[in-house]
């Protein structure tokens, strides 16, 4: 099992949270047209908070990657409007700190899909 941090087009994604949560699981059906693999189908801003993200969780399918135990490779799907990281647990609380850092840097939404809580932020209208 994994510990799952979604960040989104905040431009996209619905503010209230039932719609918002309802939106949520037909991301994750993971039905567009388009290998999820591919960072070049997403937006400009989160296509930056994926290569921010990478410097510190290398993408565990990239062929320079070769994961030899490493505890910070991170399994990416990459939407048109989302992106959807699955870290390993002992990383929880660094890989919640780095997503939700980057999130507000990069201006996009963020989404705590393994919290009790199920935080939504989203950035603050420019």
């Amino acid at each position: 099992m994994s510990y799952d941090l979604m960040v989104f087009d905040p431009t996209v994604a619905p503010r209230e949270r039932a719609a918002f949560l309802a939106w949520y699981r037909a991301q994750t059906e993971w039905n567009e047209p388009h290998d999820y693999r591919d960072p070049l189908v997403t937006c400009s801003a989160l296509l930056a908070w994926y290569s921010q993200m990478r410097g510190e969780f290398p993408n565990m399918h990239e062929a320079a990657f070769a994961d030899d135990g490493d505890l910070h490779a991170t399994e990416y799907s990459i939407g048109y409007s989302s992106i959807y990281a699955c870290f390993r647990w002992p990383l929880a609380e660094a890989a919640y700190a780095a997503t939700r850092a980057a999130a507000a840097r990069h201006g996009v939404g963020f989404f705590d899909a393994s919290g009790d809580a199920a935080d939504i932020w989203f950035p603050p209208p420019k």
